[in-house]
């Protein structure tokens, strides 16, 4: 057992919320301004605000982005850390060192050994007490089954309930009392939930809904049995309702399918008018709520600001509470009262949006949705209460543990601007008010993934770009998500393909556009699949297109990441078709073969434990300039960060590299 004692941070980054059973409590992992992850555990009064706590672990240590968290009702957390095919169970409580000051009791509880282990936590009725199980652990090896164990928190070893055929994944508990599990069962291509009675290890099918269709229960109501299903039996994937036993046939009925969103139930609440379902509705690089009454057979807009809610929430006597960002504001825990919404006029508060121009062929998204959602989404930004031109929050509306700039300025927002592209329209968030263009020094940030996006959230990098004086233009180019199927898979089999041409068609547009005004051409930024899109369309364009370049995390080719890469990691590459050439005029897409091409000034930034792509990548690279003839210190700067995995911008000492890496977006000089 050991103590643990840190001076309070502010969180600027927070992922993996999750939720005790009752309600009472929520957790996550934080970090802040310098790196460093944390445990967080929030308290969630049912009358009062919600409040977090850091549990700093002891002698500066940090968690993986890895670790796993399970919130406890008494506000404990348990933690289960990865390292390969080791899985450590600890539990950390709030306490109070000797002098007084807030400190972290950390408890070791067992160790488990497989190649893949998550947690769950147990309902609310399940028993409780000194010595009862607080969660589930469930296993997967080598072999096509998974293994099913009780986790205790007095440090007793793991109990084994269950050994199953199959892998499984989901995880809805049927009942109140922790014995009936609804799994997502993966066999024969095709997912679909089954029932596992902890009492007997037996398994019964649950959701079959068509002969070759992948059926899951998203969320359940085990008083009424009322169930949210995702299925794509209709004919696509879409989500449905329905009381499980009851001998109605489960509906899916228009209202839940709205073209070009994605539609995700994230809380219950189950009421005497029957049931109410919290539903986010994901529209390219934003997202917002609502609520869905199937008494009422209608799909109602809440008037939520604009942002990223975090895909998982709790409804309680408290309100509904989700994680929730925005460009300028980090994330933090809203809580909603979903009545007071419903009765909010958006028509009082909603102001016409401000005229744009349209240069690029640029127009306003605004929210990105169509029709009558449009006018449900407020402009307004979290923390700008009492500034000019700003309104506050809708009432129900309250946000709370969000960290302010610690130099009493401001946080820099961003916007969503649609851009002309080669191939249609391409969402971009933007930085830099409607002046962007005309900024002194721009940047044209690519992602990572291939299969991600820029979304309307606090980005912590992108925003130390904006107060460096830099204006940042962040767009989704083919390959990115939250954009349809045909979006998404333009480049699978053809990796610097069709994206390569949307990030080609921008820059040289935003350079034209600039030059005329007498301004310099854009800067690139990009990290891991983007920095190798980035370095791909440095070595392309024109000299007068790109004026400096900034990657953290590249890989030189597909194929060349399938020769070193981890299986994982090949396997996903495979996968998305990243080792297949592609046969046209500008020749294979390899950065090492293209180095030559590269003469706009560069910087590298890679850690030496990226356990996703190897920093052999960029050593091969280095190597490589230096052989042609560059200088580096002059021509290039490479920075091998020590210890640091992929997330390098996001581990212990990112700070220093978002202020290094701003710097050189902005000035272009890499000594």
């Amino acid at each position: 057992m050991t103590v643990a004692t840190r001076a309070t941070t502010r969180a600027l980054r927070r992922l993996s919320f999750t939720f005790s059973a009752d309600g009472g409590h929520a957790a996550c992992l934080a970090s802040a301004a310098d790196g460093g992850w944390y445990v967080e555990s929030w308290r969630l009064p049912t009358d009062g605000p919600a409040t977090p706590a850091g549990l700093h672990l002891p002698a500066n240590r940090f968690e993986s982005l890895r670790s796993q968290l399970v919130a406890l009702p008494d506000g404990s957390v348990l933690v289960c850390r990865h390292d390969g095919e080791r899985h450590d169970l600890v539990t950390l409580h709030a306490a109070t060192a000797p002098d007084g000051r807030p400190s972290t009791t950390e408890r070791p509880l067992a160790t488990l050994r497989m190649p893949g282990l998550r947690l769950l936590p147990l309902p609310a009725g399940a028993p409780s007490g000194p010595g009862a199980p607080v969660a589930l652990a469930l296993g997967s090896d080598t072999r096509p089954a998974t293994t099913v164990w009780l986790v205790r928190a007095d440090g007793s070893a793991p109990q084994q309930v269950a050994e199953i055929p199959g892998l499984h994944g989901g995880g809805v508990w049927l009942d109140h009392t922790g014995t009936l599990l609804a799994l997502d069962r993966v066999r024969d291509g095709l997912v679909r939930t089954v029932a596992l009675d902890l009492r007997t290890a037996g398994v019964t099918p649950l959701l079959e809904i068509g002969g070759r269709s992948n059926d899951r229960l998203v969320l359940f109501d085990p008083d009424s049995r009322f169930a949210m299903v995702r299925s794509d039996a209709p004919g696509a994937d879409r989500i449905g309702w329905g009381v499980l036993g009851g001998g109605e046939p489960l509906r899916f009925p228009e209202a839940l399918h709205v073209a070009g969103m994605f539609l995700r139930p994230v809380a219950l609440r189950p009421g005497e008018d029957g049931a109410r379902v919290a539903i986010q509705v994901d529209h390219g690089a934003g997202c917002s709520l609502a609520l869905w009454r199937p008494a009422a057979g209608r799909l109602d807009p809440l008037p939520v600001p604009p942002g990223r809610i975090g895909a998982v929430g709790n409804w309680s006597a408290g309100g509904l509470r989700v994680p929730y960002s925005a460009p300028d504001h980090p994330t933090a825990l809203a809580t909603l009262d979903v009545d007071a919404l419903l009765a909010h006029d958006p028509a009082a508060t909603v102001s016409a949006p401000t005229p744009m121009p349209l240069p690029l062929q640029l127009a306003p998204l605004g929210s990105g949705l169509p029709g009558p959602w449009r006018d449900t989404v407020l402009p307004w930004r979290p923390g700008a209460v009492g500034r000019a031109n700003s309104s506050a929050p809708p009432p129900g509306w309250r946000l709370e543990g969000s960290a302010e700039p610690g130099d009493g300025g401001r946080w820099h927002p961003a916007q969503s601007l649609e851009l002309a592209g080669p191939a249609g329209p391409l969402e971009a968030v933007v930085y830099g008010g409607d002046a962007w263009l005309s900024s002194p020094h721009l940047v044209l940030a690519l992602h990572g993934g291939p299969a991600d996006a820029w979304r309307l959230e606090f980005d912590p990098a992108l925003q130390r770009m904006a107060a460096e004086g830099l204006a940042v233009l962040a767009p989704n180019q083919r390959g990115s998500t939250g954009y349809g199927l045909a979006h998404a898979m333009a480049i699978r089999g053809a990796w610097g393909g069709p994206d390569l041409d949307d990030v080609l068609y921008l820059l040289e547009a935003v350079a034209g556009q600039r030059a005329a005004l007498g301004l310099e051409p854009p800067a690139l930024f990009g990290v891991s699949y983007g920095a190798f899109l980035a370095l791909l369309a440095t070595a392309h364009a024109p000299a007068e297109h790109v004026t400096r370049c900034a990657v953290v995390a590249p890989f030189l080719s597909g194929a060349r990441l399938l020769t070193e890469a981890s299986p994982p990691v090949r396997a996903l590459t495979t996968r998305l078709g990243g080792g297949e050439p592609i046969a046209d005029a500008r020749g294979p897409r390899d950065v090492l073969q293209l180095a030559h091409r590269i003469g706009a000034p560069l910087l590298v930034v890679h850690g030496d434990r990226d356990e996703v792509v190897p920093v052999s990548q960029s050593r091969a690279l280095r190597h490589e300039l230096l052989r042609i003839g560059r200088t580096e210190g002059t021509d290039f700067r490479y920075v091998e960060a020590a210890g640091a995995g992929h997330e390098v911008l996001a581990e212990e000492g990112g700070a220093v590299l978002h202020e290094l890496l701003a710097a050189f977006l902005r000035t272009g000089r890499p000594g």
